[in-house]
């Protein structure tokens, strides 16, 4: 597993020069002679290495664990004797043996100085639950540090160290200007070996990698392995571009696929977290999902894009704008938003209390509309939505879509344990080879809207399905809630 690059032979390299140097051999196609030269490999590394590795760190992180097994010898473990071993040593145990003993846990990682007054930066991951980390310098000196404030979504931490000189440090570069194929340049402390250099290219932007809700990684084949993590990825004129944070290896060690945080994500939590010790981001109070194919059809948007809001939060910013579930946001704050992931990095890097305006599409039309932010933080801290109350209408049964359907009465409620806050027609039971069955619908499920309009019946889902096919509409949106009210649309083929 890993990537491959190839190399130019001798007789394309001695090409690329002659073309470079204006030699008389033709430059690629495309390029200028003078460009041909300038991309090519640098020389060497050492020059940008020698001015950037002094303020490149170690980080030692240390916390204090109970040692479950302390006092018994040193036998092996996950054997179906473990329960024998430690009953019978116990028993051979001195008074005062039984007290739990305390052992100290160490992690080592990478950080990187931005600041002569001593500012460190590192991943959240190198210093989470430690009890006192430590920042060790290339000349072997090891100040304590100051943990001025965390932000485990980005996987930042910031701290502060005390040194009786200015120390070396070293500045943050756009990261947006960074293209695919540049070459960069990786500093840290892999294995605990110490400073370690390593070059490579950037083999990809953008990347997701499901590890929080704002990734945005820069992908490279510059080796970073363990202990690399919270040290800086350069760029050839020695600005961070990047944090490293993450590889992706069966091994454990570099297989050419590592990932940096991109240096225009982390440069604002930074700020946030040195000026108030915690992050201030800018909240909507949505629930969005991805626009397929099949709901860009049934919502007349043309193609797949922007972020559908499946739900609104009572208490969020969004309702009193008048945003509602169905909507699909395409632009925030002027900028486009081609896919939901791409929303909640633009509204979380937006300043709390801004108003911003909002292009919606919705039921065919654009609609703009002026939301004023919240904060996120705050957001999260509100208790869950009010269970509603209501008594239920008597049973119906009717099949439609692949679905059994029913009323949402006492009995499915109790049956589902669905919540009494959703409403709507209940699936009792889904034909797997139905598109409902293909799209994942499952029994206990709740149907709440076709193509935008409420339903309480399997009569009202009938209705709104035999409107769609005298229409000549090959699928139908459904407003979809699981038993704990969380919602999702969901396009379904009409045959």
């Amino acid at each position: 597993m890993g990537f491959h690059r190839p190399r130019l032979s001798r007789l394309a390299a001695a090409a690329l020069i002659a073309g470079g140097l204006g030699l008389g051999a033709a430059p690629i196609a495309g390029m200028k002679a003078n460009e041909a030269f300038a991309r090519g490999a640098p020389e060497s590394f050492a020059d940008l290495a020698s001015d950037v590795v002094e303020a490149v760190v170690n980080i030692s992180a240390s916390q204090t664990v109970e040692d479950k097994r302390s006092g018994l010898p040193n036998l092996p473990q996950g054997t179906p004797f473990d329960d024998l071993f430690e009953e019978f040593f116990k028993r051979r145990q001195g008074p005062g043996d039984n007290a739990p003993k305390m052992r100290r846990s160490n992690s080592l990682g990478s950080g990187f100085v931005v600041d002569a007054s001593g500012i460190v930066i590192t991943n959240n991951h190198v210093i989470a639950d430690a009890t006192e980390i430590s920042v060790i310098f290339t000349d072997g000196r090891k100040l304590k540090a100051e943990l001025l404030g965390r932000d485990p979504k980005v996987d930042i931490a910031v701290l502060r160290v005390k040194s009786d000189k200015p120390l070396k440090f070293v500045k943050f570069g756009d990261s947006d200007k960074l293209r695919v194929g540049d070459w960069v340049m990786a500093v840290g402390n892999p294995f605990g070996l110490g400073g370690t250099v390593t070059a490579g290219i950037v083999s990809a932007r953008n990347r997701n990698i499901d590890s929080g809700p704002y990734d945005n990684f820069i992908q490279t084949d510059a080796a970073i392995n363990k202990g690399n993590s919270g040290g800086p990825l350069f760029n050839m004129a020695g600005e961070v571009v990047g944090v490293n944070t993450a590889i992706l290896s069966p091994s454990g060690g570099s297989v050419g696929i590592g990932f940096a945080s991109p240096s225009a994500t982390v440069m604002p939590v930074i700020d946030q977290l040195k000026e108030f010790g915690e992050t201030r981001r800018g909240w909507l109070g949505v629930r969005i999902q991805n626009v397929d194919d099949e709901i860009a059809a049934s919502l007349g948007l043309g193609s797949a894009r922007g972020a559908l809001v499946a739900g609104i939060d009572d208490k969020g910013p969004a309702k009193p704008a008048g945003i509602e579930a169905g909507d699909v946001i395409l632009k925030f704050d002027g900028k486009e938003i081609r896919e939901s992931r791409d929303l909640p990095k633009v509204v979380a890097n937006t300043a709390v209390g801004q108003e911003v305006e909002v292009v919606l599409q919705r039921k065919g039309a654009q609609v703009i509309k002026t939301v004023k932010l919240g904060r996120l933080e705050d957001g999260e801290k509100q208790a869950s939505l009010t269970p509603g109350g209501g008594k239920p209408e008597a049973a119906q049964q009717r099949k439609a879509l692949g679905l059994d359907l029913s009323t949402l009465n006492d009995e499915a409620r109790k049956r589902f344990s669905i919540k009494e806050s959703v409403k709507g027609v209940v699936v009792t039971q889904v034909d797997p080879n139905s598109s409902a069955g293909e799209k994942r619908m499952q029994a206990g499920d709740v149907i709440m809207e076709i193509n935008q309009e409420a339903v309480t019946s399997p009569a009202d889902v009938a209705k709104r399905v035999e409107a769609a096919k005298s229409a000549g509409k090959k699928n139908v949106l459904l407003l979809v809630a699981n038993a704990q009210g969380d919602t999702r649309f969901v396009a379904v083929a009409v045959d």
